[in-house]
């Protein structure tokens, strides 16, 4: 079951075909998708309807793909809280991750997706196309990370930061919780708590 019927839960549709994992239906608050489909998936109902969630952890697993960071933990604390189950991970058939590399739940990796050796990945983290994960990196919860980007090793990514699309971040930077790393920047220095930088190299803005 996956709760959020937008784009990225079409992305994780994608995702667990590829692994050939059968997808029961979507759960989505906005009415408006009620009853339509996403490539001959139903949306079912909304998150909150006791009549599919209560088939989470008995008769199927549950995914979260929400974009916005607040909703995501929501729905990820009503399933740990009333469900008693954790998010499954997808990921990508495509994607590489190292057997060194230790990996959280609920996370969504795309395709092409890089995890390199003893990399450390958090949990409910989303993780778009193509990115590159360097070895010794560690990913806290609830980060997402764009398009391309390449976090190099030993990087440290703080709980609930946003990297835009096509960043790089070289080796050993710190990116601070909560802070937003504006897309295509090049990020070559500590980013603070809450912070937002974009550019080459990347600095504070706003």
């Amino acid at each position: 079951m996956i709760l959020g019927a937008g784009g990225l839960g079409a992305v994780a549709l994608d995702i667990f075909q590829s692994n050939s994992v059968i997808v029961y239906g979507f759960l989505d608050d906005n009415t408006k998708l009620h009853g339509t489909d996403i490539s001959g998936i139903s949306v079912m109902g909304s998150t909150d309807d006791e009549g599919f969630t209560k088939l989470i952890g008995k008769k199927c697993e549950a995914f979260v793909a929400v974009d916005d960071t607040k909703y995501r933990k929501n729905l990820v604390e009503m399933l740990n809280e009333v469900r008693h189950v954790m998010p499954v991970n997808a990921i990508h058939q495509t994607a590489y991750t190292a057997p060194s590399a230790a990996i959280g739940h609920g996370n969504l990796i795309g395709p092409g997706v890089v995890i390199n050796t003893n990399a450390r990945i958090g949990s409910h983290l989303i993780v778009h196309a193509r990115a590159v994960i360097d070895y010794q990196a560690e990913i806290a919860d609830f980060v997402q990370i764009g398009t391309g980007c390449n976090i190099g090793a030993g990087v440290k990514i703080e709980e609930g930061a946003f990297i835009g699309s096509g960043v790089t971040i070289v080796a050993g930077i710190t990116i601070g919780k909560n802070a937003r790393v504006g897309a295509g920047s090049v990020v070559v220095e500590t980013v603070a708590a809450r912070a937002t930088v974009f550019g080459n190299p990347a600095k504070p803005v706003g």
